[in-house]
């Protein structure tokens, strides 16, 4: 199954959730993230988050979601828009008609210019992040319908999996 993980300047949420749903999946799922306005470059702090946790940040980049839609994309199961700016804007039209599920993740990026602030907030997006990719993949994805994995994905998300 493939997942689009989307935030509008795809440099942190969506880059640590693409990095967690690829590596704590063990290659079952194969995750992919983009933007709809990408930021170009990955936010230092999802950088310096992964590499504490001994997630490799080898060939991450800010991409746009125009990468994902068209003929040569590849096919898309589930969308998840973790940026309440993604999940209200109008997406093209992605390969495979996929689920598309809201699960909102306060920006970790605008944590000022406090060193401190900003590594508490990669670290609770990052958590949040984990806990609900975790309850995920704890279901049988592929056994679901899309119905199913629509109200499941939605519930991971209002039961407050992995809030702060």
């Amino acid at each position: 199954m493939n997942i689009l993980v989307l935030c509008t300047g795809n440099s942190a949420r969506s880059i640590l959730g693409e990095v967690l749903i690829n590596e704590l999946s063990g290659g079952a799922l194969c995750a992919y993230s983009a933007g709809s306005h990408p930021a170009g470059t990955v936010n230092p702090g999802a950088i310096d988050k992964l590499q504490r946790q001994g997630h490799s940040t080898e060939g991450l980049e800010s991409k746009s979601w125009d990468r994902f839609s068209g003929p040569d994309a590849p096919s898309i199961d589930i969308v998840l828009t973790v940026c309440d700016n993604a999940a209200g804007e109008s997406c093209p039209v992605w390969n495979g008609a996929p689920v598309t599920v809201h699960w909102g993740i306060p920006d970790p990026a605008i944590g000022g210019d406090d060193g401190d602030a900003i590594r508490a907030a990669f670290d609770s997006a990052y958590e949040q992040l984990r806990s609900r990719i975790e309850s995920m993949l704890d279901l049988p994805l592929e056994a679901m319908s899309e119905p199913e994995r629509a109200a499941a994905l939605e519930r991971i998300h209002r039961s407050g999996r992995g809030a702060t």
